[in-house]
């Protein structure tokens, strides 16, 4: 059985759907952090079967958007960790707004012509996961959600 070492300091985030760790890393913005960070995928979960795990070395909770990381799947567990032990784990949900993270696909929407401004989705539909754009009320689809 494969073994990463422990953490004195920082986060790991828990029960990510097998394959999409690197999705995550990217969408988070972790390859732009001056952390060390361990991707593990396709580790044995009792739970899940297979899932992967994303550990961040140093105190880089306010440099993640947790909103983000629930927009993508609020399943996920953040488990804070402080002298190497787990002082916090949160729970995620999906947030109700959502800025930059998806666009619109409207070609008639305002976000078409102005290009400078934000993108900003809120969930219509929590119980269908289904977010429409602030500005036109498109609906936003997904083929991975």
């Amino acid at each position: 059985m494969l073994n990463i070492s422990g953490l004195s300091e920082g986060i790991v985030l828990d029960h990510i759907k097998a394959g999409k760790s690197l999705d995550i890393y990217y969408q988070l913005g972790l390859n732009k952090l001056d952390s060390q960070i361990a991707i593990i995928k396709n580790a044995h979960s009792q739970k899940m079967g297979r899932k992967d795990i994303i550990k961040v070395e140093g105190d880089v909770l306010d440099r993640i958007d947790l909103d983000v990381l629930g927009y993508i799947d609020h399943s996920i567990t953040v488990n804070i960790i402080r002298d190497s032990k787990i002082v916090e784990k949160r729970v995620l949900r999906l947030p109700k707004q959502i800025t930059n993270v998806i666009h619109c696909k409207n070609p008639r929407c305002i976000t078409s012509i102005e290009q400078e401004l934000p993108h900003i989705f809120y969930l219509s539909d929590p119980e269908r996961e289904i977010y429409r754009c602030r500005y036109c009320d498109e609906r936003y689809t997904d083929k991975t959600r």
